[in-house]
């Protein structure tokens, strides 16, 4: 279906249509009608399904309403300001400045991170363009006077961090008391980021008259317990099973030894003449060995971690987006949140400990309908996991051996009373059964 279809205000179909987007994808024909009712949301989602104008595309609509309807306030308040502007005139030892007119924050979008904070609010202007609509973003890591200096300026839509959002709250440099919209962005890296605190402090602070929209790459009892504090009676939006991953992605598993990896990723970067390569390790000393073995086998590449800093990080990443860099290679705390258009290659150099992450990994690629591979190094070390991950997936993943690299049979995998593939079995079976009575009750 077209946006046209979805009774959107001419001035974004008019942006949509110079944007060259012509058809909703699944989450945005789902999900635009429902917020539009004025319902709240909870959505599962991944990044590169269209999320962002799922929810961006209905709050402009909404804002546009608004300044629609509101006429008489801006007449009041510039009655206000000549009013205080005439009786400074007269008082002059009054050192107080007029109250200046500007923009209430409207909407208000909580992300993990400061890559998918600029990701958002970079979207958000775009759909927003020619609109009188403005979107600001703030976050961590950098000087907080630019951003206060921004919103003294006023804005209908803020994009931030936990973190820095309170930061600015417990400064009184905004208010959220003429809230309409709450969003929560990638809601289960922000629990397993730990900001659940942060997230209750922020609640405090916003009207509880409002529409709330939670958007997740995974629905999980997890998520779903901690949604019933966020939200009213929402609407659950669902656009493709639990726990799986995109169709357009071909996942690959290769069974090698444990110091054969390096070797094993540089040859398959220089056979399948790979572009761009986004490289997952679990550690971030893992990441900065894994970078200056690729470096001195003549592949360019450049770590991605919390130790760089923002500015080098901007830097690097800008480098792999313009192709300069053939790898990325980051560790998932520093990789939530990053857009990277045309990713046809993401590579787990280890399986991750929490199966979620799996998910969010490879999701970075096959996005947009676009093709993309993911691709497991697979050492004996990694099997328990591997067995976890295929319970969670409900699935078996496809193994098979790198010509001239195969495994040394011989090895075998350390394993303790907890990580042997009865006991991890015996796990999936309880955390099935445990599963099954909240299934049935929805």
């Amino acid at each position: 279906m077209s946006f046209a279809g979805l009774s959107l205000h001419p001035t974004l179909l008019t942006r949509l249509a110079e944007l060259n987007y012509q058809q909703a994808t699944p989450i945005q024909l789902s999900a635009i009608p429902v917020i539009l009712s004025g319902k709240d949301v909870m959505a599962g989602a991944q990044t590169g399904t269209g999320k962002t104008a799922a929810f961006a595309l209905p709050i402009l609509q909404s804002i546009l309403n608004q300044q629609l309807h509101a006429p008489s306030q801006l007449t009041q308040a510039l009655s206000t300001e000549t009013q205080s502007i005439s009786t400074q005139a007269q008082s002059p030892q009054t050192q107080e400045k007029p109250q200046s007119i500007s923009k209430v924050i409207r909407a208000l979008v909580l992300v993990p991170t400061r890559e998918l904070a600029q990701q958002v609010h970079h979207s958000i202007e775009q759909y927003a363009h020619g609109s009188g609509i403005t979107s600001v973003m703030v976050y961590g890591g950098v000087s907080i006077g630019a951003q206060i200096t921004q919103l003294n300026n006023g804005t209908d839509i803020l994009v931030a961090t936990p973190g820095r959002l309170l930061d600015l709250l417990r400064k009184r440099t905004l208010t959220l008391s003429q809230l309409t919209h709450l969003v929560f962005d990638e809601a289960d890296r922000m629990l397993d980021m730990g900001f659940k605190d942060e997230i209750i402090d922020v609640l405090k602070q916003v009207p509880k008259t409002r529409q709330t929209l939670l958007f997740s790459a995974t629905l999980d009892d997890r998520i779903f317990s901690f949604s019933k504090r966020l939200l009213q009676s929402p609407k659950v939006i669902e656009v493709a099973k639990r726990n799986t991953t995109a169709a357009s992605i071909v996942e690959r598993v290769y069974n090698l030894d444990g110091n054969r990896k390096c070797a094993a990723l540089c040859h398959l970067i220089k056979v399948e003449n790979w572009q761009q390569a986004l490289i997952f390790s679990r550690t971030k000393q893992g990441a900065d060995a894994l970078v200056k073995q690729m470096k001195q086998a003549g592949v360019s590449a450049e770590a991605f971690h919390a130790d760089l800093s923002q500015a080098v990080r901007e830097q690097v990443l800008s480098q792999f987006k313009s192709g300069e860099l053939t790898a990325l290679v980051a560790t998932d705390v520093a990789a939530r949140g990053l857009d990277i258009n045309e990713l046809n290659y993401v590579v787990n150099m280890e399986l991750p400990f929490q199966v979620e992450d799996y998910v969010h990994r490879i999701g970075r690629t096959g996005r947009a309908g676009n093709q993309g591979q993911a691709i497991t190094l697979l050492s004996v070390d990694d099997e328990p996991l591997l067995i976890k991950l295929e319970t969670f997936l409900d699935r078996r993943l496809p193994q098979q051996w790198l010509a001239g690299y195969e495994p040394d049979l011989d090895q075998m995998a350390v394993t303790t009373r907890k990580t042997t593939k009865s006991a991890l079995k015996q796990q999936a079976r309880k955390k099935a059964l445990g599963q099954r009575p909240s299934r049935n009750k929805k």
